[in-house]
This record gives C-alpha cells, structure tokens and sequence, in this order.
C-alpha cells in the first residue's frame, strides 16, 4: 500500500503496488507477479466494474526486466516468465481476514481501534456513537456480501480462492488469481488448477461466502454482548435469504420477467440446467 489519493470528484482511493517485490508481509513468498497474472487482473478488474459489479480497478501495468520463476499448474515444471508490477486502486484493502488475525492472536483493543476506523471511513450509514454499531456493522456487510456473490453468480464468475484473506469488508471484488468465467453453466467449474477438492467451484461460492461471514462473526464476538451476539447470530443467518432473493431477482431482469409468479424460480433453474447439457 503506497497511500491515499484523491480525485476531482473527492472520492478516495487506496493505491497498492502488486508484484514490487517482497514486503514484510511477504512471508516466503518473493512478492512478484507474472506477466500473464497482470494482464488477466487489469483486463477482468476493467470489465467487472463495467459489467457495474463492486471491484477494485488498476490504473496501470508496468513490465519488469527482472525473471519470475513459477509453476503454473502446479505439477513441478517450474518455468522462468517476464515480471510486472500493477497499480491497482479500491476504495479499501481491508479484508475479513485482517479483523480475524487480530482476534485470533487476542489483539483486540488493536481490532477495535482498526474495526472504528473503517466504520467511520466507510461505512457512514453507521453512526459512530451507537452502542451496536459493531452490529449494524455486521448486518451490512452480510446483506453486501450476498448481493455481491449473486452479482459474480450472474455473469458466470468464478474468484477461485474465496478465503477470508481474498473477502473485502467493503464487499468489492479484489485479488483476482486464478479467477475465470464459464463458457456455458457447470456449478462444478473449478478455475483453480490447485483446488483438486472443489472447494471454491463457482456453485459453492455462496456457501464459501456464509463460511466467511460466519469468521467474521466470530471475530467480533469479543466485542459484543450476549444481546448483540444472538441479534449477529440472527442476521448471520438471514445471508442465504438475502443471497437467494437477489439471485433471483437478477436472473429474473436477465430473462425479463416482470412481477411475480411461483414459476419463475422453477423456469430459472430449467434453463440453468437446459444450459449444462446444451
């Protein structure tokens, strides 16, 4: 992260580098990235946010002299590639995972501290002097989250490594690895030559997302009272409602049905399935 910019219209944006080299982050990574990664995440980021799905953008791409050594699929044939570095922009970085590694390591006047900065940075629907803040907090990140996968659901979009680390708080899509798209419906596509389980296959992507919400919840929890954590528990448990209700609503828009009818659902997993055979 190399700071904050501003535009014209006042609107603020993070600006990462992805690809500059190692970080004390980096752990034994080098902190590199590949030409061909670069070029997919700068061109799928473009297209997402003209598709009007919530993503992060790149501003720029920059070939490097230096060589990259990786194995592509995974199978021991490791090769050397051309590197890049990419300027990628979002409104935020944080993630679930950066509330959840400050809960697990029993940080947590540091995780409220972080957890007050982003509510007031991002989430101004939030008042910063309620008392349950950390649950409206909650409340809107699920209600986020479930449009958001519904969204990816609607153009065949599959991230390919939907943990914790890859979910942004501010429910945007972000770090785009081994994403693709389904050339025709298969909810077992696996995009992820490293996922030999399925586990981030495009038709568990919401389920990987309640999973998600669900280490979130559990990150906040040292900061609720018993109250605010069944309130939490009740929300975290409306996701699949929330999810299902735009799903269809977006896949009704597409076949341009109007108001409602009992049959819609029915007609919408027909051609689904009409698709996987055709």
């Amino acid at each position: 992260l190399i700071g904050v910019y501003t535009n014209r219209h006042g609107e603020k944006w993070e600006l990462q580098l992805k690809g500059s080299g190692k970080t004390p982050y980096s752990r034994s990574g080098d902190g590199r990235a590949v030409l061909r990664s670069s070029v997919r995440e700068f061109l799928c980021s473009e297209a997402m946010h003209y598709l009007g799905i919530p993503t992060s953008r790149a501003a720029s791409l920059v070939v490097s002299d230096d060589d990259v050594w990786r194995d592509q699929f995974y199978n021991g044939n490791v090769k050397k590639e051309r590197g890049a570095v990419v300027l990628r922009l979002a409104k935020s970085w944080f993630r679930i995972g950066s509330l959840e590694i400050l809960a697990h390591s029993g940080e947590l006047d540091l995780e409220k501290k972080l957890l007050d900065f982003i509510i007031q940075e991002h989430f101004p629907s939030v008042a910063m002097n309620d008392s349950d803040r950390y649950l409206e907090f909650f409340s809107t990140v699920t209600a986020e989250t479930a449009n958001l996968i519904a969204l990816w659901m609607s153009v065949g979009f599959a991230h390919g490594v939907c943990n914790t680390d890859n979910f942004s708080l501010l429910s945007i899509t972000i770090d785009y690895g081994p994403f693709g798209f389904m050339d025709s419906y298969d909810p077992n596509f696996v995009p992820n030559t490293s996922d030999d389980e399925g586990r981030y296959k495009i038709g568990n992507q919401a389920n990987v997302g309640l999973f998600n919400l669900s280490k979130l919840l559990q990150a906040l929890k040292p900061l609720l009272d018993p109250r605010q954590k069944q309130l939490a528990s009740q929300i975290l448990e409306g996701y699949g409602e929330h999810y299902y209700s735009r799903f269809t609503e977006l896949f009704k828009t597409k076949l341009g049905l109007l108001g409602e009818d009992e049959d819609d659902n029915y007609l919408i997993a027909f051609l689904l399935r009409v698709s996987l055979f055709c």
